[in-house]
């Protein structure tokens, strides 16, 4: 894999937990502060890096995080080093290690979306998020294992689990599930092997393993970050978006990765995004006078989750905000217009990634048969029932998709979201956004709690997960969720209620739950 670091004279020792790391829960500012002061430098944090990613990811535990990491990452951060010497300093991601999903177009490494069909395939070029990352001066550490071509193959598959990396285990309790898809970008930020990962999202996929995990996580409005180079599924509903140890830092990741693309229309859709200063509107005081609605429903996930989130609109009433009961009138309404959505945009998706790409594998066909024909492989623990699905739907001209995409979107969008916030004046809402991280069971696939980020997720709008406390060893998020391009909004809430919490705990790396 290309994991073995190189001798560095700054290099610290290697740690097998977050508490003896170096450069344990730090963040993007602290890191920039601690370079400008001449402490620390881009190379040796790459390295320090580097080196525990061997101690924790690839020895000890065995988190399993890390697919690929990049062959240049020294010398990209050696080159941002030279440029802070001669006074240049491109901005707050100037030096900093990112890690990116292994969906997500970087040279000079793979992109897999963690299918062996796709071993060794290398695109040639990076998405248009990763070159906005590398215009600012970011590191790209390397690429995360996720659940296998992003969740969307089978409808009975395990969670962080792929046939390229195997599986991905979540730092609070190495039995648990690390949900998915972004599953190894989360542990990989919750236990210390990144500064800060980027995931992308479909329905949950930044969410969910972002709130097992103990993260930030923040799904964009999509058309907010462009998807040039991302290997799709729903060019309706994927995004991809900051998965960060602080709401700070997710702030200061997205503004890096958000800008229109000319090779991603959707990215135009909004003529008044000109500026993404979003860390610069954060105020520990933002939720005094705010009205906001609790999905009271997605409480009855179990009853440490409804404590949990007791305790956090206290926090919310206290802090000055009002909040009252609240639903969607649409609730799941959506669910089988956004399947058949999911299924035909797939096809058509993934065909002209890989053809435009020229990958080894180019048609849906053609990965279906690599999968039968290499099954001991590929589909030890599930199959590919979504893949078949997909196969078998027309093209996006058809009647019954342009239907359900229309339904879909406007049961969770107008009158779903929004029809929720204008009955009652709400800026905001608030949810669990799901339960602890469930074991996991190769023989039977996720057992799933539940989670509230749905609607958001096929209206395209933005939702954001914070941390809001543990039960039994195993943190648990609360989602804010708003209206299209809310994301300062968002991300003010998040952070004030951050600052009043101090939630997260970073994961102590056990076998088991307490």
């Amino acid at each position: 894999m290309g994991c073995q670091p190189e001798g560095d004279a700054q290099r610290p020792p290697a740690a097998a937990s977050p508490q003896d790391f170096a450069y344990a829960e730090a963040g993007i500012g602290d890191l920039q502060a601690a370079m400008a002061r001449g402490e620390t430098s881009s190379r040796a944090l790459v390295q320090a890096y580097l080196t525990r990613i061997v101690a924790v990811d690839r020895n000890g535990p065995r988190l399993n995080a890390y697919l690929e990491i990049n062959p240049h990452a020294r010398a990209e951060a050696a080159q941002m080093d030279a440029e802070r010497r001669a006074g240049r300093v491109r901005g707050p991601l100037h030096g900093i290690p990112v890690v990116l999903k292994d969906n997500i177009d970087a040279t000079p490494m793979s992109t897999t979306a963690g299918s062996l069909a796709l071993a060794g395939f290398r695109p040639g070029g990076d998405a248009f998020l990763v070159r906005r990352l590398r215009q600012e001066g970011a590191v790209i550490l390397g690429k995360s294992n996720l659940s296998e071509w992003a969740n969307f193959r089978s409808t009975r598959s395990t969670s962080g689990w792929s046939s390229r990396g195997g599986q991905t285990r979540n730092p609070y309790a190495l039995d648990r599930s690390p949900c998915g898809s972004s599953s190894g970008t989360a542990v990989a930020v919750a236990a210390n092997l990144a500064v800060v990962g980027v995931g992308t999202e479909t329905d949950g996929s930044i969410l969910c393993p972002a709130a097992v995990n103990g993260l930030v996580g923040l799904k964009p409005t999509v058309g907010l970050v462009s998807r040039d180079g991302i290997l799709p599924i729903s060019h309706s509903q994927d995004t991809a978006g900051p998965m960060t140890r602080s709401v700070e830092d997710a702030a200061l990741l997205l503004a890096a990765m958000a800008g229109r693309d000319p090779a991603d229309p959707a990215t135009s859709a909004n003529a008044t995004l000109t500026t993404f200063d979003y860390a610069e509107h954060l105020r520990e005081g933002s939720l005094r006078g705010v009205r906001i609605g609790l999905l009271r429903e997605s409480m009855a996930i179990s009853p440490e989750v409804a404590a949990a989130t007791e305790r956090a609109v206290a926090v919310l009433r206290e802090a000055g905000a009002t909040v009252v009961d609240a639903r969607i009138p649409t609730d799941g309404q959506w669910e089988v217009d956004e399947l058949e959505v999911l299924l035909h945009e797939f096809k058509a998706g993934v065909e002209r990634y890989l053809q435009q790409r020229q990958a080894p594998v180019r048609t849906l066909d053609g990965l279906i048969e690599y999968n039968r024909a290499h099954a001991h492989e590929t589909m030890p623990l599930f199959g590919q029932e979504l893949f078949e699905q997909a196969a078998a739907r027309g093209d996006l001209a058809s009647p019954a998709y342009i239907a359900a995409r229309m339904r879909a979107r406007r049961l969770a969008g107008a009158e779903g979201i929004d029809a929720a916030l204008r009955a009652q004046r709400l800026e905001v809402l608030v949810a669990p956004t799901t339960g602890v991280a469930w074991p996991i069971d190769p023989a039977h696939g996720d057992r799933f709690p539940g989670a509230s980020y749905g609607a958001a997720a096929v209206a395209g709008y933005p939702s954001l997960t914070v941390p809001m406390g543990q039960s039994g060893g195993l943190p648990l998020g609360l989602t804010f969720i708003g209206p299209a391009w809310s994301e300062t909004r968002l991300l003010q809430l998040g952070y004030a209620y951050e600052q009043l919490t101090r939630a997260r705990r970073p994961p102590p790396l056990t076998t088991t739950a307490p």
